[in-house]
């Protein structure tokens, strides 16, 4: 069952996957603060499979690259860390004081299997959950404790994807009701 679940998973993202080459749409990355960059981004990098590099841009910052076809990667910065725009030179990294909290979340489709993410999160001191989201399971796995990721393992990102499919996501997202145990 796991076998056939992890064979419909591949097949769903290799489908994902040359479509993007027609479609052309996709975050290639984000960046998040934590408390230990480096330590963040290597936790990251291993969820993904990937590595972690310094990203010298900001110094102190690492990148977490997951190695794939789509330059897909996280940026992590200093807790604190704020852009702000800076015309063509680009955006200017400023530090502040470390916000906490955030609403600030995302997604994340990784090869790497739901028990190797919790046992990985578990080593870091990360608080990780096994979520059910209705139509489709995520692992919350709380960087610093402090910010969501939801890391969709290959069998998640099948229920994910098959919930996103564009015919039908819109009408599934307007279905949906108030999930009244989440609200704070």
């Amino acid at each position: 069952m796991v076998d056939e679940t992890l064979q419909q998973a591949r097949a769903v993202c290799y489908r994902r996957r040359h479509r993007f080459q027609e479609e052309d749409t996709v975050i290639h990355h984000l960046s998040i603060a934590a408390k230990d960059p480096k330590q963040a981004a290597g936790v990251l990098a291993e969820i993904m499979g990937g590595t972690a590099v310094p990203f010298p841009p900001n110094p102190g910052s690492y990148f977490a690259l997951q190695l794939d076809d789509h330059g897909s990667g996280v940026e992590v910065y200093p807790a604190g860390t704020v852009l702000r725009p800076n015309g063509p030179t680009g955006g200017n990294f400023l530090r502040n004081e470390p916000r906490g909290y955030g609403s600030t979340h995302f997604a994340l489709s990784v090869a790497t299997d739901g028990e190797t993410v919790k046992e990985i999160a578990a080593r870091a001191g990360w608080d990780c959950f096994d979520c059910n989201r209705g139509p489709f399971h995520v692992i919350e796995v709380w960087v610093d404790n402090e910010t969501m990721v939801e890391v969709l393992p290959p069998n998640y990102a099948a229920e994910y994807l098959a919930f996103a499919d564009p015919r039908k996501f819109v009408s599934g997202l307007a279905a949906g009701r108030p999930a009244s145990a989440r609200q704070g």
